[in-house]
């Protein structure tokens, strides 16, 4: 497997361990009555500020994933794997390993920059594909 495809792999498996971090504090929170239910109405209780960034964290590695897996496809099917698109993909996880911990603790500007990094990794793995 390419060192890309291999991120792209951990990528996913970060996303199912961020919901997790998410999902139980979540639970907790606003009890079994709201989770389990259709959800039709907003809670009686809001989530803690940590437990709601968590979540925030998740959903922004939701949209960075769907850029990231594009990334990874288009230069695995068009056979452009390099040195410099391997160490992108890795600089992507790092990042988005960095950023879950800095959202949560409320780090500015510090999420802010980490986000860039994993973002800019994305484009210069696409904008590599294209030379």
């Amino acid at each position: 497997m390419s060192a890309e495809l291999t991120v792209l792999t951990l990528a996913a498996l970060l996303q199912g361990l961020q919901f997790v971090i998410y999902a139980v504090p979540a639970n907790r929170e606003l009890g079994p009555g709201y989770t389990m239910s259709a959800r039709d109405r907003e809670p009686s209780r809001g989530l803690s500020d940590r437990t709601a960034r968590l979540g925030r964290a998740l959903d922004n590695h939701f949209e960075g994933l769907i850029l990231f897996g594009i990334a990874v496809g288009v230069v695995q099917m068009s056979a452009q794997n390099t040195a410099f698109t391997a160490a992108c993909a890795w600089v992507y996880l790092i990042a988005r390993i960095l950023y879950v911990p800095a959202y949560a603790m409320g780090l500015r500007p510090h999420r802010s920059l980490i986000w860039i990094v994993g973002f800019a990794a994305t484009m210069l793995m696409l904008l590599a594909a294209l030379v």
